[in-house]
């Protein structure tokens, strides 16, 4: 059996992420989610750009900011990773 490719994997974990109701998921959840999800997608957050103009998205830009050490492929493997866990601890 030949194994799926990262972008392949990444999807299905966006698609069961889709598929999760956000009043299951504990905030700091959510913020990783969503870092692990921007780094993935757009790469390392440019603050130059980004400003905040509101305490909601502080913390979201600070979370990515968190992991703005991981490169597109190790945030989507932490991604994966979440979202597998979270699935199975659901079941």
């Amino acid at each position: 059996m030949q194994e799926k490719d990262l972008d392949t994997r990444f999807e299905e974990a966006v698609e069961h992420a889709n598929a999760m109701s956000q009043s299951e998921l504990p905030q700091d959840i959510q913020l990783r989610l969503y870092a692990l999800y921007k780094q993935s997608t757009m790469g390392t957050i440019d603050i130059r750009v980004s400003p905040v103009y509101d305490l909601r998205n502080a913390f979201k830009m600070n979370a990515w900011m968190q992991i703005s050490h991981y490169s597109i492929e190790e945030a989507k493997e932490a991604y994966i990773t979440m979202i597998t866990d979270l699935v199975k601890k659901n079941k």
